[in-house]
Protein backbone atom coordinates (compact mmCIF):
# COMPACT_ATOMS: atom_id res chain seq x y z
CA UNK A 1 0.00 0.00 0.00
CA UNK A 2 1.52 3.32 -1.19
CA UNK A 3 1.82 6.20 1.32
CA UNK A 4 -0.84 8.23 -0.79
CA UNK A 5 -3.13 4.84 0.08
CA UNK A 6 -2.53 5.42 3.65
CA UNK A 7 -3.06 8.35 3.91
CA UNK A 8 -6.56 8.50 2.51
CA UNK A 9 -7.02 5.48 4.65
CA UNK A 10 -6.44 7.40 7.94
CA UNK A 11 -8.82 10.22 6.95
CA UNK A 12 -11.33 7.83 5.98
CA UNK A 13 -10.98 6.45 9.48
CA UNK A 14 -11.10 10.09 10.76
CA UNK A 15 -7.75 9.18 12.96
CA UNK A 16 -6.93 12.01 15.25
CA UNK A 17 -3.18 11.88 14.18
CA UNK A 18 -3.38 13.58 10.69
CA UNK A 19 -1.32 16.91 10.56
CA UNK A 20 -1.84 20.43 8.65
CA UNK A 21 0.56 18.97 5.86
CA UNK A 22 -1.41 16.20 4.37
CA UNK A 23 -5.19 17.78 5.04
CA UNK A 24 -2.94 20.59 2.96
CA UNK A 25 -1.54 17.93 0.30
CA UNK A 26 -5.26 16.17 -0.70
CA UNK A 27 -6.63 18.99 -1.07
CA UNK A 28 -3.97 20.58 -3.14
CA UNK A 29 -4.18 16.88 -5.02
CA UNK A 30 -7.95 17.64 -5.29
CA UNK A 31 -7.62 21.00 -7.13
CA UNK A 32 -7.68 23.21 -3.92
CA UNK A 33 -5.61 26.32 -3.40
CA UNK A 34 -4.49 27.62 -0.14
CA UNK A 35 -4.51 31.30 0.70
CA UNK A 36 -3.15 32.20 3.96
CA UNK A 37 -2.90 36.32 4.51
CA UNK A 38 0.07 35.71 7.55
CA UNK A 39 -1.19 38.45 9.05
CA UNK A 40 -1.41 36.49 12.20
CA UNK A 41 -4.16 34.56 11.54
CA UNK A 42 -4.35 30.95 12.77
CA UNK A 43 -6.05 29.71 9.51
CA UNK A 44 -5.80 29.01 6.11
CA UNK A 45 -8.36 28.94 3.63
CA UNK A 46 -8.21 26.40 0.61
CA UNK A 47 -10.95 27.44 -2.35
CA UNK A 48 -11.47 25.65 -5.40
CA UNK A 49 -14.22 26.86 -7.91
CA UNK A 50 -17.55 25.59 -7.52
CA UNK A 51 -17.14 24.76 -4.25
CA UNK A 52 -17.58 26.12 -0.71
CA UNK A 53 -14.09 27.34 0.66
CA UNK A 54 -12.71 25.32 3.82
CA UNK A 55 -10.68 26.83 6.92
CA UNK A 56 -8.16 24.76 8.36
CA UNK A 57 -6.32 25.83 11.25
CA UNK A 58 -2.55 26.06 10.76
CA UNK A 59 -1.10 23.71 13.41
CA UNK A 60 0.31 20.43 13.51
CA UNK A 61 -2.30 18.45 15.07
CA UNK A 62 -5.62 18.80 13.31
CA UNK A 63 -8.93 18.19 15.21
CA UNK A 64 -12.00 15.38 14.09
CA UNK A 65 -13.85 18.32 12.81
CA UNK A 66 -11.73 19.51 10.13
CA UNK A 67 -10.78 15.87 9.41
CA UNK A 68 -14.23 15.04 9.07
CA UNK A 69 -14.19 18.00 6.44
CA UNK A 70 -11.08 16.64 4.28
CA UNK A 71 -13.12 13.60 4.26
CA UNK A 72 -15.93 15.07 2.72
CA UNK A 73 -13.95 16.01 0.09
CA UNK A 74 -12.14 13.07 -0.43
CA UNK A 75 -15.02 11.43 -1.03
CA UNK A 76 -17.13 13.63 -3.19
CA UNK A 77 -13.59 13.71 -5.39
CA UNK A 78 -13.73 10.07 -5.89
CA UNK A 79 -17.18 9.97 -6.82
CA UNK A 80 -16.61 12.19 -9.09
CA UNK A 81 -13.59 10.53 -10.56
CA UNK A 82 -16.07 7.52 -10.67
CA UNK A 83 -18.55 9.50 -12.54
Amino acid sequence: MSKWDKLIKRISNETNDVRFDEVKRILEYYGYTMNYSGNGGSHCTFRKKGKNPIAIPKRQQIKKIYILMDKKVVEEETRNEEN
